[in-house]
């Protein structure tokens, strides 16, 4: 059995040799391997000459073959010797979906021998359990010959070429099968579409647009398919490509698309087919197709398009489908617009417009159109419709007068306004027609026609007071009458005249008391009843003193019976005296007018008659003072011997006349006398807007406004109705209106919502009359759009763009301002402002990295509060890496059990993609020992490369970082090493001095990849021996170095160590010479120079420093027994510490620094170690495992007691001398937990050049640099000396 194992153990070893040899001999070319192999013959003895790869088939290996067989426990086949040696079932070529099982068959008749399967030409072995590879095994029964492999879960690394090997044994020579491929066919994950899946974009009908759909990894390259509103697209090309690894694909397809208005809302679909997958794979985008609408449509009221009544009501709809956006409407008249609101229904992409207009005659032959246009249409579509107007004549007018004298002919004419159509005039006196003399159509106004009648006729007395009427008719109003009447004035004398008194030839008496009645019948105008003595006008006596003989009463009516007594007191005069009695028309001015009601535009004509008059009078016309041009007719006799005068006017009516006086004055120069008589125009008009009615009311939001009516109408308003956006304010009032007495209408509450035209209709009997008044809403201003972000280039030019809605727009009511915490960072003088209507640019030429960050734009239009908005400026510019300098290096034990982490950080908008390199050779982040994670912050983006088991064979090597965006690349150099001593500091400066203390800064070096702390070494020159100081917390960079001396040279070196030593004293920046100052010089920033001489004096020991030079050393005496086993047990938990910093430290750091806000430093400290380096944000030290500052301690320099001058420069000292005072101190890491804790430290961002150190001699030099500590001591993972 002993044996037997033994067989075993050298079987294995045999096979792990083989293994590794065929590993170790070179990478091989896989397809020149199968090549080769494919030329030799299966089965045969000359398969030997394959090369070591196939060592089992070499004869020399028989024995080892035999025992492996024998070890392994595999069954010989239980065949007869008789069979024939040979396969019995051959694999075949097999193809699998990846993630399925596949099984490759191998039947043999070989008793006696191996059997194994070779993958590749990798001879994977004879042990069923097939070592290294889990997922294989042998299936079967091997008593059998049943050697079936059987993989799970197939992967692309399963796919290759794959035999069946039947070592030699006695019974026959060595066997081997067809090769055969397995194929793992990898369907695609994802498909990524530009535009970008689940998006919806908006494309313009009938242009062509180019969409890209690119599939993941996959084997074979998938198809891909465009279906556009389900149809598929023919316009495709499509790429194959070489995907991520070898063996793998990618499709990248591209489609011209060319949308149309149907594919609105539809679906643009990429699908991906592969035969590894049972369904295909699509992703989508939403198309949002934007086309115009189609032609408006006018839904006319009724059958007769066009034909309308004046004075109705119209009201058109226009209708415009389609259209997306949906069409914006407006109305015009005669190219003039009318009414823009709209409505509109989304859900049908249906544009409405109501347009509601009261027609009047002026509208006869307008055109009416509706425009609809959207932001995508080449031109406005139009419909339209021309009116037809029908309308009545507004007036008719007779001219002429209706007074004559009996017997006499009255010429008179009728004059109607413009109609349209035409209309007849028929002549009626009472209910007697009349026929006219001649009659006429001339063209009016609106399209429309004038109709004339004249008409003469004798009249009689008995006409007097018949009406005369003018009728105007026609077919088109047959429910409307239109009529002028006037009433007939027909002047005649009295019927009969006589006297009641004494009979004729009575002898009276002197002083009798006689009484004489003078009585008429009829007459037009009334007569006046004059009483004549001897043809002299009886009066009755003026001078008082007289005594009253006659007494003449006045004119009295009965009817038509009119009369006037006369009562006299005879006397001696009145014998014989005749007495007459006369009946004579009045002698008072009157004004004849041929019309009544006036209308604008209508002739009137008037007559001013002075009956009798003796001397004649002159008669004039005058209209408010102003003198009026008249026509006077030839004097007629009258009455009495008197004269008669007439003269005419003839006046052409406005509205401006209504109310005027029109005067007649007849004077008469002899008897210096004036009679006058008026006539009040009474002109009916239409409302009027005067000329002082406000256009404009401006008012602020949420405020109060008043829209003033000026107007001016006979007879006065009966109605005011404000219209606003199409809708009818309510004339009883409303929650934010009402309208006043006078028509104005006052809102309150405003809102910009209310701004606009607000249509005013007054209306009386007469007509109506139309006005538009704005109200301007001034409202604050509201950033409507600001592009946030807004990206440039580096060095081109971009405009931050700021609209808002406001009212009013103002000139200079834009502003900007930079937001930055410095004042110099706030500046726009680089930067040009433009200002155009509710657009505000801030226009920046050649665009600089420092120009990026917020911007504020402040829009202010005096309506307060001004608005606000921020927008950030990213400027794009090419990865910039961070450069650690000196070389950033990685420590990791490459024991195979550790891992370590590479941290790449750099700069760049848009982001950055990382990719990763080993000594120049990609970098294949498949492979399982290798993991990335990026992070992206604003324009600060990392990646953090893990690697897994790392071995120093394979891992110690050159890591390049590239990051690249579209703008361009940059890399950097990490190198992974082995852990070591840590480097010396650099850049130690003094920061601060006082006479008794100096302030030191540095940089740390690299931590050797564990945990390091800094100790200060420093000598007073002149005085022996060495002081030591502690650097608390250990991670600190800077440190005041106190109980020092004034006035005094020292020299002071600062010292790095970790676990594994210190850094030495050999790097000149880890040193400073230092002078304090004296008590009466100022303390400042410190003397670089130094002193020439040496100082005069003696140089005696302080007493400070040696006391606590002695307390220290006590101190360590007491605690040295114990360093021993703390150094042991140290180093241990050290060692065992690593791998579990690498995976939860570095995790730590990096989720909590990469959401933070990142800094760009221009400083930062370079730490490496087996986690990441970590980022540059602050971070706080731990105060629960601090310990107090250890007093310096004076180290005993025998060999220098004899010296009293010091060499300043290139000082050397003995070797023993640092071993012998690292001795007073407990070996590195006897303090325990205080270094345990201490945060990784960020990285130094300069580079000064890329080297590259050979593997070999990094790890040749870290094993050198070691300690003088015992091998045996140290863990495996720290001992250095793995390759």
């Amino acid at each position: 059995m002993e044996r037997e194992e033994n067989r075993e153990i050298e079987g294995d070893e045999w096979m792990k040799r083989d293994n590794k040899k065929s590993q170790t001999h070179g990478e091989r070319d896989p397809a020149k391997d199968r090549t080769r192999d494919r030329r030799q013959a299966v089965g045969t003895v000359g398969a030997t000459a394959r090369g070591p790869r196939m060592a089992l088939r070499t004869p020399s290996r028989a024995p080892l073959l035999l025992m492996g067989l024998l070890t392994t426990g595999l069954a010989q086949l239980p065949l007869s010797a008789s069979a024939p040696r040979g396969f019995w079932a051959l694999p075949e070529n097999l193809t699998v979906v990846e993630g399925a099982t596949a099984e490759l068959q191998c039947g043999v008749h070989a008793p006696g021998s191996v059997v194994q399967w070779a993958k590749d030409g990798l001879l994977l072995g004879p042990d069923p359990r097939i070592p290294r590879f889990p997922r294989y095994r042998l299936e079967g029964d091997p008593s059998r010959g049943e050697f079936h492999l059987h993989i799970e879960a197939c992967d692309l690394s399963d796919d290759a070429e794959y035999e069946c090997q039947v070592g030699r044994s006695e019974t026959g020579p060595e066997l081997v099968s067809p090769r055969v491929i397995l194929s793992v066919l990898v369907p695609p994950k994802v498909l990524q579409l530009t535009p970008e899946a689940g998006s919806t974009v908006t494309w313009v009908a009938g242009q062509e647009y180019v969409v890209t759909c690119v599939s993941g990894d996959a084997k074979p390259a998938p198809d891909i398919t465009f279906f556009q509103s389900g149809q598929t697209v023919s316009d495709i090309s499509a790429n194959v490509n070489a995907g991520s690894q070898e063996k793998l694909f990618t499709t990248e397809a591209t489609a011209r698309v060319t949308p149309q208005s149907s594919d609105n809302g539809q679906l643009l679909v990429c699908e991906g087919s592969s035969p590894a997958l049972d369904t295909p794979i699509r992703v989508s985008v939403t198309m949002n197709v934007l086309f115009p609408p189609g032609p408006p449509v006018i839904e006319w009221p009724g059958l007769d398009e066009g034909h309308v009544r004046a004075g109705q009501s119209l009201e058109l709809l226009c209708v415009a489908r389609g259209g997306n956006p949906p069409a914006t409407l407006q109305w015009l008249k005669n190219g003039q617009p009318m009414s823009t609101a709209w409505g509109t229904e989304h859900a049908e992409a249906v544009a409405r417009s109501m347009l509601v207009m009261v027609v009047r005659p002026e509208d006869h032959g307008a055109r009416l159109s509706c425009e609809a246009h959207n932001s995508v249409s080449t031109g406005i579509q139009e419909r339209g419709v021309t009116l037809q107007v029908t309308f009545p004549p507004s007036a008719i007018t007779i001219l002429g007068s209706a007074s004559q004298s009996e017997n006499k002919n009255v010429t008179l004419s009728c004059i109607s306004k413009s109609s349209r159509p035409r209309v007849l005039l028929r002549w009626w006196l009472g209910w007697r027609q009349l026929v006219p003399t001649e009659e006429m159509v001339v063209d009016g106004l609106h399209g429309g026609h004038i109709s004339m009648s004249n008409l003469t006729f004798l009249v009689r007395r008995e006409d007097n007071g018949l009406t005369l009427t003018c009728e105007a008719f026609s077919e088109a109003f047959t429910k409307e009458t239109f009529k002028k009447s006037l009433t007939l004035n027909v002047k005649y004398p009295a019927q009969k005249l006589w006297i009641e008194g004494p009979p004729e030839g009575q002898r009276l008496r002197a002083g009798t008391r006689v009484r004489l009645v003078c009585l008429a019948i009829g007459g037009n105008p009334e007569p006046s009843l004059t009483w004549l003595k001897d043809s002299r006008t009886v009066t009755e006596p003026r001078p008082p003193q007289e005594p009253r003989r006659v007494q003449l009463g006045s004119l009295e009516k009965s009817g038509s019976t009119f009369s006037r007594e006369l009562i006299l007191i005879t006397g001696p005069s009145d014998n014989q005296a005749k007495f007459t009695c006369k009946a004579v028309p009045p002698t008072n001015v009157t004004i004849l007018a041929n019309a009544t009601a006036l209308r604008p535009g209508d002739a009137l004509n008037l007559t001013c008659i002075s009956v009798s008059s003796n001397p004649p009078v002159n008669l004039s016309w005058d209209k408010e003072g102003e003198r009026l041009e008249s026509v006077a007719t030839p004097p007629r006799s009258a009455p009495f011997k008197g004269s008669a005068a007439a003269r005419s006017v003839l006046l052409r009516m406005s509205s401006r006349d209504h109310g005027h006086r029109v005067t007649c004055q007849a004077h008469s120069p002899e008897l210096r006398e004036t009679m006058s008589a008026f006539y009040r125009l009474n002109v009916l008009y239409p409302p009027e807007f005067l000329g002082e009615q406000v256009l404009v009311v401006t008012a602020v939001e949420q405020g109060e406004a008043l829209l003033p009516v000026s107007v001016s109408a006979n007879p006065a308003p009966e109605a005011f109705n404000w219209t606003f956006r199409g809708y009818r304010l309510s004339p009883a009032g409303g929650p934010r209106h009402r309208i006043l007495s006078g028509g104005a209408l006052q809102l309150w509450n405003v809102t910009r919502a209310d701004d606009g035209l607000y249509q005013l209709h007054c209306q009386n009997s007469e007509g109506t009359a139309e006005t538009l008044v704005r109200l301007d809403v001034h409202y604050a201003p509201t950033i409507r759009a600001l592009q946030d972000p807004t990206e440039v280039n580096i060095g081109g030019s971009v405009d931050i763009v700021c609209t808002v809605d406001a009212n009013p727009i103002l000139p200079e009511m834009f502003s900007w301002e930079r937001l930055g915490e410095e004042e110099e960072d706030q500046s726009l003088d680089d930067m040009e402002k433009i200002s155009k209507g509710s657009t505000g640019r801030l226009r920046i030429h050649h665009a600089k990295l420092a120009q990026a960050g917020a911007y504020q734009c402040i829009v202010d239009n005096g309506v307060a509060p001004p608005a606000r908005g921020l927008v950030r400026l990213v400027v794009r510019f090419a990865p910039q890496v961070e450069h650690p300098t000196p070389l950033n290096k990685v420590a990791a034990a490459g024991d195979s059990t550790s891992s370590a982490t590479l941290h790449c950080r750099a700069r760049g908008v848009p982001n950055i993609v990382f990719t990763w390199a080993k000594n120049g050779v990609p970098l294949d982040l498949e492979d399982p020992r290798y993991t990335e994670h990026t992070y992206h912050q604003g324009g600060v983006h990392s990646s953090l490369l893990t690697i897994a088991n790392v071995s120093a064979a394979q891992d110690y090597a050159l890591f390049t970082c590239t990051a690249t965006n579209p703008l361009g690349s940059d890399h950097t150099n990490i190198q992974l090493v082995s852990i070591s001593r840590p480097d010396p500091p650099t850049g130690l400066k003094v920061v601060s001095m006082t006479p008794y203390s100096v302030g030191l800064e540095w940089k740390p070096g690299f931590d050797g990849g564990l945990p390091q702390k800094f100790q200060i070494r420093y000598e007073a020159l002149g005085t022996p021996g060495f002081l030591y100081m502690d650097v608390l917390p250990p991670d600190a960079t800077t440190f005041t170095l106190t109980g020092l001396q004034p006035s005094t040279r020292y020299r002071v070196w600062l010292l790095a160590s970790n676990a594994l030593g210190d850094s030495g004293l050999t790097d000149k920046g880890s040193q400073i010479p230092i002078t304090t100052p004296g008590l009466d010089e100022p303390s400042g920033e410190p003397d670089y120079q130094l002193p020439t001489e040496q100082p005069v004096g003696p140089s005696g020991l302080p007493l400070l420093p040696v006391l606590f030079a002695v307390g220290g050393l006590l101190l360590l005496s007491n605690i040295s027994c114990v360093g021993g086993f703390l150094w042991q047990r140290r180093l241990r938990r050290l060692a065992e510490g690593i791998s579990e910093k690498t995976e939860t430290g570095s995790e730590e750091d990096r989720v909590r620094n990469e959401y933070e806000d990142s800094r760009w430093t221009g400083d930062q400290d370079t730490r490496s170690s087996t986690v990441s380096t970590t980022d540059v944000e602050p971070y706080y030290h731990s105060m629960k495992n601090f310990s107090p500052q250890l007093p310096p301690t004076l180290e005993e320099m025998s060999y220098l007691r004899g010296f009293t001058h010091i060499e300043e420069e290139n000082m050397a000292f003995p070797g023993h001398l640092y071993d012998e005072v690292e001795r007073l101190y407990a070996p590195p890491g006897a303090w325990g937990p205080i270094y345990d804790e201490v945060p990784m430290g960020p990285s130094d961002p300069s580079w000064p050049e890329e080297t590259y150190e050979d593997t070999r001699r990094i790890y040749d030099r870290v094993a050198g640099n070691l300690d003088p500590v015992e091998t045996d001591s140290l863990p495996f993972e720290l001992r250095g000396h793995l390759v």
